[in-house]
Parts: C-alpha cells; sequence; structure tokens
C-alpha cells in the first residue's frame, strides 16, 4: 500500500508513518496552550522532526467544545506556523481544520495535507485538496467537531463507521483525489463512549479491510484515560500500546504526542510485519 503525501511517496505495506502533533491552540486538551508561544511552538517542532516524525500536523481550533474560533482567527494561528515550517523543514505538513477557506490558504503556504475531523462537512474542502494536489483524511463523526455527544447511539457501530469512511472516501476519489492521497480515520472519541472508542480500536483491521490507510488518531484521549483510569498526563503507556495494537491490525498512520516512543513502536513493529511477510 503507497500512502503520497505532497511528493512525497511511503510504502506502508510492512510500517507505519509517525505523524507529530502542533496545536496552535491555547486550551488543547492534551498540553493546554503549553506551545502557545510562536517560540516555544517551533521548538516543540523541532523536537518532534529530531524525534522522528514522517510529518507534523498543525491544528488551530480544538476537536471538543470551547469558545468560538473564528476563520480569521483560526488562519491567524495556523498559517504562519505552516509558512515557517515549510522554510525549516523537508518534511509534509498537514493542517487540522474542516474549513476549505482555511484549508485552502495553508495549502498555499505550504501544507500538502488536509486532516479534516467533519467528515468533509464543507462542500468546498475536497476541491480545495483537489486543486492543490493534497492528501486527505477522512474522519468519521456522528454529529458535529465542537458539539458534545455525550450519549451516542448505534445500531452497527463498526458497520455504520466504516460505511461513513467508505462514502467520504468515494467523494474524495468524485472530487478527483486519488486514492493513494486519502487516509480514514475512524474518529475515536468523536460521538463514542469510551467502549466504543476501544471497539473500533480492536476492530481496526476491518477498517483496513476498506483498501485505504487507516489513520490512528488516539494519543492520549479521554477513552485510554476511561479505560485505564488515568488522568490526561499520564496515558504514555496506553497510548504506546493503542499504537501497537493498531499498527499490528493494520493502521498505518499515527498521529502523536509522543513521537520518540511512537517512533519506536512503529519501527519495532515494522520488523515484526517485515518478518510475518518473510516467513507466510
Amino acid at each position: 500500500m503507497i500512502v503520497e503525501l505532497g511528493p512525497h511517496r511511503y510504502d506502508v505495506t510492512n510500517r507505519a508513518l509517525v505523524m507529530g502533533i502542533l496545536n496552535r491552540t491555547p486550551d488543547s486538551f492534551y498540553d493546554a496552550g503549553q506551545y502557545w508561544d510562536f517560540d516555544t511552538f517551533l521548538a516543540k517542532a523541532e523536537e518532534l522532526v529530531a524525534e522522528g516524525a514522517d510529518f507534523l500536523d498543525v491544528g488551530g481550533v480544538k476537536a471538543g467544545p470551547g469558545p468560538e474560533v473564528t476563520e480569521n482567527e483560526e488562519m491567524d494561528r495556523v498559517v504562519p506556523a505552516i509558512e515557517a515550517l515549510r522554510k525549516r523543514f523537508d518534511l509534509p505538513i498537514s493542517v487540522d481544520t474542516w474549513r476549505a477557506s482555511v484549508a485552502r490558504e495553508s495549502y498555499a503556504a505550504g501544507a500538502v495535507v488536509g486532516n479534516d475531523i467533519s467528515g468533509f462537512a464543507d462542500p468546498d474542502f475536497l476541491c480545495a485538496a483537489a486543486e492543490a494536489g493534497a492528501s486527505v483524511v477522512a474522519c468519521h463523526v456522528r454529529l458535529a467537531p465542537r458539539v458534545a455527544d455525550p450519549d451516542p447511539v448505534y445500531d452497527d457501530l463498526v458497520g455504520q463507521v466504516s460505511r461513513f469512511l467508505s462514502e467520504r472516501a468515494q467523494w474524495a476519489v468524485d472530487a478527483g483525489i486519488p486514492p493513494q492521497r486519502i487516509m480514514l480515520d475512524a474518529g475515536h472519541d468523536l460521538g463514542k463512549t469510551p467502549e466504543m472508542s476501544a471497539e473500533l480500536l480492536r476492530r481496526s483491521e476491518e477498517l483496513a479491510d476498506l483498501g485505504y490507510p487507516v489513520f490512528l488518531s488516539v494519543s492520549n484521549k479521554g477513552f485510554l484515560g476511561e479505560l485505564t483510569g488515568t488522568e490526561v498526563g499520564n496515558r504514555r503507556e496506553a497510548t504506546l500500546a493503542a499504537h501497537a495494537l493498531g499498527v499490528g491490525l493494520g493502521s498505518r498512520i499515527l498521529r502523536a504526542h509522543d513521537v520518540a516512543g511512537t517512533r519506536r513502536v512503529a519501527d519495532f513493529m515494522s520488523d515484526l510485519l517485515q518478518h510475518r511477510r518473510n516467513h507466510s
């Protein structure tokens, strides 16, 4: 299986890519604005690159409920950051946004991936990506980003998520985006109880069977905390275990706060997968 991120092309048959998370928000659930200062943000980026990130993800609005962030505010947060990263690093850069306008300006600034947790709710999002030759992440969400969803109900959790993602992938193909530039994210914690998110993780193989690279975004998330009884700053081991399980079940992109640890997990799992393939 091939993944294309701008001019970069990766064979992920037996390996997983590591995406380093860079928040340009003052209220991130994980770092609570620790890297809001621009120089601190850039220093964090240098750290993630040194630790082995394959690409970087810049987001200007947190996924959960919170104060409104206008379109202009989001652009002011992410576009200069992407420009600065593009000048410093020869790595693909992703923009974490559900607004087509923000994505378009980010592509002009050097981003090559649109990571959209809304499931392409903005009707112009895929056109903007296709015009820029960008890759996209199709993510399942039951309602919408930033909308509380404490009591989600599904008749067939994995089936409904799979059908949603398959449909969104087809939307991307129809918009002119080639399959190797489309990734699928089950949307753990987005309109799912902790048990539902865990079930989706355990059944990642069924998402991989859809034929697109599976994008795993579980780093330090609430469902891991609920299942292990840990606070957000103490979920490293749970996150790394989830990453290992996900790769073993077919996930090929790991969105991570702890790039160094995730890099080691990804490399070790790659060795195991290659060994299994050589002896199968």
